[in-house]
C-alpha cells in the first residue's frame, strides 16, 4: 500500500509459521486474487505490446485510485467516486512486485481466515478491511496523491490472525513474547520500507487496516472456534 509514483516497490509481509490454504478452502481465496491481478495483467500487457501507453494507467488511476481531494471538495469524475474508491483502490497496484507482495500474503493467510470464519467471512473481512485502509488514509494523511493497493486488505487479514494467536495463546496461557515480537517486526518493516520509498507509504492503510481486522475478528470469535 503507497501512493502511486513513479518509482514503487513491493511490501511483503513476510509472516512466519503461516499454514497455505487448500484446494477445499481456497476457492474464494484464489478468485480475489485472481480479480486483484487482472488490472495489473492486463496493464503490463498492453503496455508491453505496444497498445497502450503510460496514459492508460494513469486514467485507470484517476478512476480507481484513493485521492483525499475527493473528501474535501474536488469534483468526482462520476457519481458517488468518493465512496467507491473506498474498495476500488485495493485493486490498483503500482507494478508488479507491488502486486505479487499483497496477493502472496493474501495466498499465505487466507486459508486460516477461511478455515476460521468460513469464505463469506474472509471475502467480508477483506472488504471491511480494505474500507479501513482507506479510512485510516483519510484520517491521518493529507497527501494529494493517489493511494493505491491491497495492503489495508492485507494488514486487515494479518490483524485477525493476529488477534486469533493472542486468543490461542491465552486459552493456552502460553507466553505473548513471540505475538509482541512479531507486532513489533511488523512495525519496524514498516518504518524501513517508508524509508525506502521515501515517504510514499501509506503506513495510515496499513494501521487503518490492521485495526479493522483486530475488531472484526474479535466480533465474529469471541472464543476459540474453527469450521468443520
Amino acid at each position: 500500500m503507497y501512493y502511486s509514483d513513479e518509482s514503487v516497490k513491493a511490501n511483503p509481509m513476510g509472516p512466519q509459521h503461516i499454514t497455505l490454504p487448500t484446494r477445499a478452502n481456497a476457492r474464494a481465496v484464489i478468485l480475489l486474487v485472481g480479480i486483484t491481478c487482472l488490472p495489473e495483467v492486463i496493464l503490463t500487457l498492453l503496455e508491453a505490446s505496444g497498445l497502450a501507453t503510460g496514459a492508460a494507467r494513469q486514467q485507470l488511476l484517476i478512476l480507481g485510485a484513493f485521492w483525499n481531494g475527493l473528501l474535501s471538495g474536488w469534483e468526482p469524475v462520476y457519481p458517488l467516486q468518493n465512496v467507491t474508491m473506498f474498495l476500488t483502490y485495493a485493486f490498483l497496484h503500482g507494478g508488479f512486485l507491488h502486486l505479487i507482495g499483497n496477493m502472496v500474503v493474501t495466498l499465505a493467510l487466507g486459508g486460516i481466515v477461511v478455515a476460521r470464519i468460513g469464505e463469506r467471512g474472509f471475502l467480508l473481512l477483506y472488504a471491511l478491511s480494505a474500507i479501513g485502509g482507506g479510512l485510516g488514509f483519510a484520517l491521518f494523511s493529507n497527501s494529494e496523491a493517489p493511494m493505491v493497493g491491497a495492503s489495508g486488505a492485507v494488514f486487515g487479514l494479518i490483524g485477525a490472525w493476529k488477534f486469533w494467536e493472542w486468543q490461542m495463546r491465552q486459552h493456552l496461557n502460553s507466553s505473548m513474547r513471540p505475538l509482541w515480537r512479531s507486532l513489533l517486526g511488523l512495525l519496524l518493516l514498516n518504518v524501513v520500507l517508508w524509508f525506502a520509498l521515501s515517504g510514499l507509504l501509506a503506513w495510515e492503510a496499513h494501521l487503518g487496516g490492521f485495526v479493522v481486522g483486530v475488531v472484526v475478528a474479535a466480533i465474529v470469535t469471541p472464543t476459540l472456534r474453527y469450521r468443520a
